[in-house]
């Protein structure tokens, strides 16, 4: 039997923590957390469900894009999930589009712990809009971007290859960067090339250099003499 990806099995830890409206209400900015971000129908609920193999973690609204609040999961005292709300449905008023935009940009440019953002888009409709606008953000903030092109498992390997290969040509076009793999919630496609950008970004497993060194102890006849 073939060992468990590390990654995967620290995700199945994952326990929610809390949700906040804005940046000013999140936990401490310490440690390492990864975002979860993406249209409202991209599948980015089922994705954190089947990496974290908890069926009802991450909760899909009954209505899509109504859900505006940012999710925290906690895996270990250093290590965090975030799932931010879906955008781009047109249901939501305008002015609540823009508030929350606002607010989403705070938190990607202005969060001291986010290390990586992953970006779901459904494989059918990659590059919308509001994905362009996502990547365009991320940038600004040096953060780095890993597309996750859900819903695979409805197109065939060559065509679903092809789309990898022509959202890579767009994104050189437009000058922006981001790493992509295939992913499938409901066939477990993908599980382990996510679970290699999540571990590069949480730094899990941990190697010496994420150790935190010990205070050198004081030697017992160090203390001066009477």
């Amino acid at each position: 039997m073939a060992e468990q990806h590390p990654v995967l099995g620290l995700l199945q830890k994952a326990q929610f923590m809390t949700s906040a409206p804005r940046l000013s209400a999140c936990p401490p900015g310490i440690g390492h957390e990864v975002a979860f971000v993406g249209r409202s129908n991209a599948g980015k609920s089922s994705a954190i469900n089947a990496l974290t193999r908890q069926r009802q973690l991450a909760r899909a609204s009954k209505t899509p894009g109504r859900t505006q609040l940012l999710n925290f999961f906690g895996l270990d005292e250093e290590r965090r999930l975030v799932d931010l709300p879906g955008y781009g449905y047109a249901a939501v008023p305008e002015a609540m589009k823009i508030a929350w935009q606002k607010e989403l940009q705070n938190y990607l440019l202005k969060r001291d712990s986010l290390r990586g953002l992953m970006l779901l888009m459904d494989i059918r409709h990659p590059l919308l809009n509001y994905d362009v606008e996502m990547l365009k953000w991320a940038q600004a903030g040096n953060l780095p971007v890993h597309i996750l092109l859900t819903k695979c498992d409805k197109l065939n390997r060559g065509p679903a290859m092809i789309t990898v290969q022509n959202v890579a040509k767009q994104l050189k076009e437009k000058g922006l960067h981001a790493t992509i793999s295939l992913f499938s919630a409901l066939r477990g496609i993908g599980m382990e090339d996510a679970a290699d950008k999540l571990g590069e970004w949480l730094h899990y497993p941990p190697t010496e250099a994420d150790a935190i060194p010990e205070a050198t102890p004081v030697a017992e006849d160090s203390a001066p003499s009477a």
